[in-house]
């Protein structure tokens, strides 16, 4: 029995192209619907070790009670209330800053009741290697710890601000600088709940 073959036609092309596109269509959705609640779970896990990190012990679940600032200004950013036995003891807020050399970098910084800083986190940079990307060691973010954002000048010195610049990473620092004045901004405007 010899195999049938069907002709190099276009119709019979665009019916072989068709099957094949729905049959990735239909795995792609599988794939994505299996794993999207996984995913999700994942993401809740970073932002609470993120939440950790840069807050004081909290037995509340800032996940749970996140809340935004509605303007355009902070788009994309959550604020994540901390409490202790019904006691705030603090409010991280994710933010972010597309000035980055690689382009968007986002952190969870930490503020007291007081609105200083008690720790930041880097959640996700994209920056150069061995240069930028050092804005994830504690020899650079420790700078920020227990500061007043009220009083010290987010800016790095070459800007005539206090925070000493990655060797060779202005860009970087600088966008690392301008998403932590962004969380204080939020901080303020939304407010301590």
């Amino acid at each position: 029995m010899a195999d049938k073959k069907l002709p190099s036609t276009f119709a019979n092309m665009v019916i072989v192209l068709t099957s094949i596109s729905v049959v990735s269509a239909l795995a792609l959705a599988f794939t994505y619907s299996a794993t999207k609640d996984a995913i999700a779970q994942v993401g809740v896990k970073r932002t609470l070790k993120a939440l950790q990190q840069v807050l004081p012990e909290f037995n509340n679940d800032p996940t749970g009670e996140k809340y935004t600032v509605e303007e355009p200004e902070f788009k994309d950013m959550e604020l994540y209330p901390a409490r202790k036995d019904d006691q705030p003891v603090g409010t991280a807020v994710q933010t972010y800053s597309d000035n980055g050399y690689g382009g968007r970098i986002l952190l969870m910084v930490g503020f007291d009741n007081a609105a200083k800083i008690i720790g930041i986190s880097v959640l996700k940079q994209t920056e150069t290697p061995g240069l930028g990307n050092k804005m994830v060691a504690s020899t650079f973010k420790d700078q920020f710890k227990g500061k007043d954002p009220s009083v010290f000048k987010m800016m790095v010195r070459k800007d005539g601000g206090e925070v000493d610049a990655i060797s060779a990473a202005t860009i970087s620092s600088r966008a690392f600088c301008d998403a932590v004045d962004r969380a204080y901004r939020a901080l303020l405007k939304g407010g301590r709940k």
